[in-house]
């Protein structure tokens, strides 16, 4: 497994994530079986969220007596100080820790979410006290919108951002290619989402996974490359799909990764062609 630099944190993390929603939704034992063998492969780096069903009930007991070899992160919608706080300690009980390495503003999408998460008893208060306090090393967030990333991190030194790095929003240069370059000049760590995503789910289709709201790539070996071309745009880590399938595929990258060659990328683009992303502009 190769392992990357979080940003300035110092934190050296595999480049392939466990999501937590992985755990969500399956028996204790399995949830036990998943964590043993991501450990076992080497991945170190978990991430995990309240909105993830119930994959804190389940990674809590999963990871008892293997804290100290994770990287832990967590994350929180809620915007407010006290909101926060609540969710904070709550997280802290389901997983079964004092502490949490990295703590995510979930999911900012909005001008008005940043606004309130800085303001008069904003989020941010609680997470300031939380680093102060110990309950939590480093600060993140993530997003799904680039003007709202762009916003939070004209507004504090985050140590991270989760932000969806997809082959297809790639390659047609709209999407993430400012708010990675952003990233990168501050030193922030970066965290790939997405990178096994396809494409949208079309409109009046039910969605036959209740673990993803997007349509991952089905096909092993265009699937790995993808995953590939995302961990070769100075990401630290990148989390596939939250199902074991995806998580199995992404570990072989991992443990012989290399960046896809021009001739590769020019397969992903002709895949792309086409295919509606899963972001549009």
């Amino acid at each position: 497994m190769e392992y990357r630099i979080l940003g300035k944190t110092g934190a050296r993390l595999s480049i392939i994530g466990f999501g937590g929603i992985l755990a969500a939704r399956e028996e204790q034992r399995d949830a036990n079986r998943f964590v043993d063998e991501a450990l076992d492969a080497g991945v170190n780096y978990f991430d995990v969220a309240p909105t993830y069903m119930d994959a804190e009930d389940r990674l809590g007991p999963a990871l008892a007596g293997k804290r100290d070899k994770v990287f832990l992160a967590c994350k929180t919608e809620q915007r407010t100080k006290q909101g926060t706080r609540d969710f904070l300690k709550q997280s802290l009980k389901k997983l079964q820790t004092d502490h949490f390495d990295l703590y995510q503003f979930h999911g900012v999408t909005s001008l008005e979410e940043v606004e309130t998460i800085f303001g008069p008893d904003g989020a941010m208060e609680t997470f300031q006290w939380a680093k102060k306090t110990g309950l939590i090393k480093h600060i993140g967030f993530s997003a799904h919108s680039q003007e709202a990333a762009l916003a939070m991190m004209d507004r504090f030194d985050f140590d991270s951002v989760l932000y969806p790095v997809n082959w297809v929003n790639l390659l047609d240069g709209i999407f993430s290619p400012p708010v990675l370059e952003a990233a990168k000049k501050k030193g922030m760590g970066i965290l790939a989402l997405k990178a096994m995503a396809h494409t949208r789910i079309p409109e009046g289709t039910e969605n036959p996974r209740e673990k993803t709201w997007y349509v991952p790539i089905d096909e092993k070996e265009h699937a790995k490359l993808a995953f590939r071309y995302t961990l070769a745009q100075g990401v630290t880590a990148a989390l596939p799909p939250g199902y074991m399938k995806w998580f199995r595929w992404a570990l072989e990258v991992g443990n012989n990764w290399k960046s896809p060659t021009p001739e590769e990328i020019d397969i992903l683009r002709g895949y792309a062609r086409g295919v509606a992303p899963i972001f549009p502009q």
